[in-house]
């Protein structure tokens, strides 16, 4: 019996276990009552703690053989035993581990928590007017035929987010988009997919929205994909609408550096590599995460080994120098990085000039298939990334031969992305490092550890690097 299969039996003899000393540690520092997100995550890690557990103690499957567990120096026979004496016996141990995973899991999703509706505050009872007619078309025009992912972003002051956040889930699901979109006082940023029907509609509404009037149609960056791309809609208000994790108020888009077009942009690159290692004035700057920039850049980037935007403004902090007196040429995946960004580097007042990729990477791709970007763009939804040459830089962690198509590492609790091609998979060669491989050898193994991230992939690399040009 799986984790997975246990989890239904397990939640009713874990329904005993104190909702208050799992807790009470881990969200000492969130404000009560418990939101509805953080119930759903604690819900998910007391009972995954405990079928876990359970199945740690499972005999290893012999054909034709009864399933059994041994714990205690006893044998069960029948999961309503092993789960009553799990349930009675390891109560502490599985809270200790079920605290650990919901650590994890709020500690992954810091920079997605939303902002709660303050108490009086109510969706609006008709939004009709901004919801597109869309009597000319069939529902299967909205689910089936041609799909694509929207990208897009605005910044612009918005007094009441959370009546935007209401319209924008009311239209979605409506035209039966999935994605996310990120709503705040600042403005808004989304990637939503579906039938180009659907999405040409959450096109037509946006534009003629009148919070949104200084959108135009280019603003919305396309590619080959549909509501597949997604597993749900996910729509929500935040203190920012890209996580860099600097207020706002304090750090605001309205001090980003000159946006340069693509084909500015690629002039700038062009003058910097035709000058070759003699070019010390000028750094091409990548802004994503490490992950992002190792399936594709610019050439002779400085692409920072951060696991996550929100830490680049340490990332700025700790590598002033290297930014001292320097023209700097930024770039992410479609421009709402570099805003954040640049106002962040240009409020240290060390750099001589600061510019940024109008429309990032994705609006120079489709200027430049084959210009100074090489390999291929992450994404954020379950392409994982796509393609506009044929370039791969990257390789597959275990046997090194060219490769660029992620997956998920597959020990649990793990979040990693993986590059393993079909053969290595096929010899079982599918987690992120040594470490993780050897959680996964099964029976035999405490499955507990897992439930904290811990393995060579963030235990060797320096959350903040310190580089070098």
């Amino acid at each position: 019996m799986s984790a997975d299969n246990n989890t239904e039996q397990s939640s009713e003899a874990f329904h005993e276990l104190d909702v208050e000393n799992l807790t009470s540690h881990t969200i000492k520092q969130k404000n009560p009552p418990f939101s509805a997100s953080l119930r759903r995550h604690y819900t998910f890690a007391k009972r995954r703690a405990f079928s876990t557990y359970v199945d740690s103690k499972r005999s290893p499957a012999q054909a034709g053989s009864p399933i059994h567990w041994y714990c205690c120096g006893q044998t069960f026979e029948e999961p309503v035993s092993i789960h009553k004496h799990v349930s009675k016996t390891h109560s502490a141990e599985i809270l200790q581990h079920a605290e650990a995973l919901l650590e994890l899991l709020l500690t992954s999703n810091e920079d997605e928590n939303p902002v709660p509706q303050h108490d009086g505050e109510k969706e609006p009872a008709d939004m009709s007017t901004w919801i597109p007619d869309i009597s000319h078309v069939t529902e299967d025009d909205l689910i089936k035929g041609p799909g694509e992912v929207l990208l897009y972003y605005c910044y612009c002051q918005l007094p009441d987010p959370h009546l935007i956040c209401a319209w924008q889930k009311a239209l979605c699901e409506k035209l039966h988009l999935t994605g996310k979109v990120r709503v705040a006082t600042e403005g808004i940023n989304g990637t939503v997919g579906g039938t180009k029907v659907a999405t040409a509609l959450y096109v037509e509404a946006m534009l003629s929205h009148p919070l949104f009037s200084v959108m135009v149609r280019e603003d919305f960056k396309s590619s080959t994909g549909g509501a597949e791309c997604f597993t749900n809609l996910r729509v929500g208000v935040y203190k920012e609408i890209v996580p860099m994790g600097v207020d706002p108020d304090v750090v605001s888009f309205r001090q980003a550096g000159t946006h340069l077009e693509p084909e500015e942009f690629h002039k700038e690159v062009e003058k910097l590599l035709s000058k070759g290692d003699s070019c010390k004035d000028t750094i091409l700057l990548d802004c994503r995460n490490f992950y992002e920039s190792k399936i594709g850049h610019f050439t002779k980037c400085l692409a920072p080994d951060i696991r996550k935007f929100s830490y680049f403004p340490d990332y700025v902090d700790k590598n002033l120098e290297l930014f001292r007196n320097k023209k700097v040429l930024m770039y992410c995946t479609g421009g709402i990085r570099c805003e954040r960004g640049s106002a962040y580097l240009r409020s240290k007042d060390i750099c001589k000039e600061v510019y940024q990729l109008k429309g990032g990477i994705h609006k120079y791709l489709e200027r430049y298939p084959d210009g100074y970007y090489r390999g291929k763009l992450f994404v954020f939804d379950e392409r994982y990334a796509i393609s506009f040459n044929s370039d791969i830089i990257s390789e597959c962690r275990y046997c090194s031969s060219p490769w660029d198509q992620y997956q998920l590492c597959t020990t649990d609790y793990c979040c990693q992305l993986v590059l393993s091609c079909p053969s290595c998979r096929q010899q079982g060669r599918t987690a992120c490092c040594p470490t993780c491989q050897r959680k996964e050898k099964g029976p035999g193994e405490s499955p507990l550890h897992p439930m904290k991230e811990e393995c060579e992939c963030t235990d060797t690399r320096p959350r903040i690097p310190q580089d070098a040009l």
